[in-house]
């Protein structure tokens, strides 16, 4: 299954080749590396001549922004309830994950089926710049951002203002999401809807070591002892290379379907290429629904 995000008007994938990607943000074109791009075919946009700033990999780790005529940040919409702050960083990254945007979607459209007829509580881990969150509050949702970064948990609530979401009820949480996971365990705390985008690798506050290899089965064990009873949903998302969207449907169901039946619908997130009309993969993600 693919799901592809092809509803952005501020955003595109112009080209892809050799590597990098050729992306329209807005007013701005910018190039970016792509370990997916494995092919090298002709560069036939005219942009690739004519970007405003390109990322350039360092053979040491990292990398820089080259060519950066640029303001400091600036804003994209997506559709009619989404904004975004963009801003291009270290690892090049922006952000914002456009690819998310069928995620988003979803999200919105499961809450508001069930939001006008109860409370709905959704719990969003790893949860970065926010997208999934404010997509679960446009749709009605009381929502528990869970983020280790102070700065990536600002910039979230900045986003939530640019959105006309900063009055809705969201809870913006600084904190190690497995460490956050066994307290609201002990609180007796539930959700009926859990988004996760979890590292490929990381550090906890304590020095703690997270590799998803061997650290992400456990978490999804301790995880649905936070669902409630009727849950709604849980998205997986990973980025992790050489993760097959199939072994993400299958940790999710022999967590979440062994508990409370129903299925996981695995796949490759995607956006489409305007240059060839081709599909570009950006990543794996599981969603496990009760129905």
């Amino acid at each position: 299954m693919i799901w592809i995000s092809d509803e952005w008007k501020d955003y595109e994938v112009l080209d892809a080749t050799d590597g990098e990607r050729l992306e329209r943000w807005g007013k701005h074109i910018l190039v970016r590396p792509d370990p997916q791009v494995i092919w090298n075919t002709p560069k036939i946009d005219r942009n690739w001549k004519n970007f405003d700033a390109r990322y350039i990999r360092s053979n040491t780790g990292g990398g820089r922004w080259t060519d950066h005529d640029l303001p400091e940040r600036w804003q994209i919409k997506y559709k009619d309830y989404l904004t975004f702050n963009v801003k291009p960083m270290n690892f090049k990254h922006t952000g914002v994950f456009p690819e998310q945007a069928a995620n988003w979607d979803f999200i919105r459209e499961k809450v508001a089926s069930r939001a006008g007829r109860k409370p709905v509580r959704v719990l969003n881990l790893f949860a970065y710049s926010g997208g999934a969150t404010l997509a679960a509050a446009a749709g009605g949702a009381e929502v528990w951002h869970v983020d280790a970064s102070k700065g990536m948990v600002a910039w979230a609530k900045e986003n939530a203002v640019a959105s006309g979401l900063a009055d809705r009820p969201i809870h913006w949480i600084v904190d190690d999401c497995a460490k956050f996971i066994q307290r609201e365990i002990r609180r007796g705390r539930r959700y009926d809807g859990i988004i996760m985008d979890p590292p490929s690798y990381g550090r906890g506050p304590s020095g703690e070591i997270w590799k998803m290899e061997t650290s992400f089965y456990p978490f999804l064990q301790e995880v649905v002892k936070v669902l409630s009873d009727d849950p709604l949903f849980v998205i997986i998302n990973s980025y992790t290379a050489g993760l097959a969207p199939s072994a993400v449907g299958y940790v999710s169901d022999t967590v979440f379907t062994a508990k409370f039946g129903g299925q996981t619908r695995n796949g490759e997130l995607g956006l489409p290429v305007k240059s060839t009309g081709f599909m570009l993969p950006c990543g794996a993600a599981g969603r496990w629904t009760p129905d």
